[in-house]
């Protein structure tokens, strides 16, 4: 009998070891109590202290070389976890030299973080040659990638994120983007099919359809069959009319796109298709409903930057950001700079690992701050992090 990852253990699971193994004890369990990271789902590294107190006659094997991790990042990390208890005292050492060892930055805020890691990333990959996958970027908690996603963007850099979604990809942002495809191209069949029904306008599958049909026969984007006159025909009555009215609405947003700024169109949007109602309508619930609200936020402040910075009309900034779609669907699955939580992290390695976050409130997050078990549970967290270099 063998159990892997034995610290991660709960009660019923040592509860059922106990049963499995029986009076002669015949098992070996393989577990480091210095990484038992899920205590939020049951697990009990003190496990390891009940085999001791349970079967007397155990014998302990310490596995104190490391393979992975040169010794200077192993010394950082030894120092960090010595300030927890432990039931079996190790020290792990590495015959590895080579190495940076472990560099610690400062920075104002979360988007100048991102800006010196992903900047550092660029320099990197200059100078050192190195793949994309060489690096990744950790965190404590998920919304964090939201500013590196924005900075990797900015530099065309194609990344990966495990173990959670990405902000361009949640539906709120997926919608929002999708008015501005459409405002700036009409032929953006797949922008059309997105936005026309969201939110509802009660044009129905039947309407699309026919349309779809329409507008394979006439060679024509769907926005464009939609306001042709031969097309009333195909259906008439209230559909046409209530497709009418959206398109009507997209003519005049076209218009406007030639002259407006990204972000007052993005904001007219908003408020011309009721956005927020909406999201309150189709959610309900409060916290719902203020989480995709901050992503909005969040995107029209991302476009706001874009729009000082570089690009000062629809037009510039979709061709970017078509551009960065078409390199995430070519590399995101070949070479691709990882994006995950500390927790994601746990069992893999990299050439390069940033941290990112160490800091009071997040890590140590905030709801781990009012005890010793929080707090040496955070611990472990960030050595599992730096031991994955």
């Amino acid at each position: 009998l063998l159990v892997d990852e034995y610290q991660d253990t709960n009660d019923c699971q040592y509860a059922l070891l106990q049963l499995l193994a029986g009076a002669g004890a015949a098992f070996t369990a393989v577990g480091d109590d210095d990484q038992s990271i899920y205590a939020w789902r049951g697990a009990r590294p003190e496990n390891i202290a009940h085999l001791h107190e349970d079967y007397p006659a155990l014998k302990t094997v310490k596995l104190e070389q490391n393979y992975r991790c040169h010794q200077q990042i192993l010394a950082a990390a030894n120092t960090l976890i010595a300030n927890n208890p432990h039931v079996v005292e190790k020290k792990l050492w590495s015959e590895l030299t080579a190495g940076e060892g472990v560099h610690v930055i400062c920075a104002r805020s979360d988007e100048a973080e991102a800006e010196q890691i992903v900047q550092d990333i660029y320099l990197r990959k200059i100078r050192d040659n190195k793949k994309n996958s060489d690096f990744a970027i950790l965190y404590r908690s998920n919304f964090q990638a939201r500013t590196f996603e924005q900075q990797l963007r900015e530099l065309s850099l194609p990344y990966k994120i495990s173990g959670g979604t990405s902000f361009f990809e949640h539906s709120e942002i997926r919608d929002l983007l999708g008015y501005l495809r459409l405002i700036n191209n009409p032929d953006d069949d797949a922008a059309f099919l997105r936005v026309v029904n969201t939110p509802k306008r009660e044009i129905g599958a039947a309407t699309l359809a026919k349309l779809g049909e329409y507008a394979a026969r006439r060679h024509v984007a769907l926005s464009v069959a939609a306001a042709e006159v031969g097309f009333a025909h195909e259906i008439g009555g209230k559909p046409y009319q209530n497709l009418q009215t959206f398109i009507q609405w997209l003519q005049t947003m076209q218009r406007d796109g030639e002259s407006e700024p990204p972000l007052e169109l993005l904001n007219r949007v908003i408020n011309d298709i009721e956005y927020d109602d909406y999201l309150f309508e189709l959610h309900k619930a409060p916290a719902k409903i203020e989480v995709r609200q901050k992503r909005i936020s969040q995107l029209r402040a991302w476009i706001a930057k874009l729009q000082e910075e570089r690009f000062e009309t629809l037009d510039g900034l979709m061709q970017h950001l078509t551009l960065l779609d078409i390199l995430d669907r070519q590399e995101q699955e070949e070479d691709a700079i990882q994006l995950m939580t500390l927790h994601s992290a746990k069992g893999l390695e990299f050439p390069v690992v940033y941290i990112a976050g160490c800091e009071e409130e997040l890590l140590p997050h905030r709801n781990s701050m009012d005890n010793d078990d929080g707090e040496r549970e955070e611990r472990r967290l960030l050595y599992v992090g730096m031991t994955r270099a």
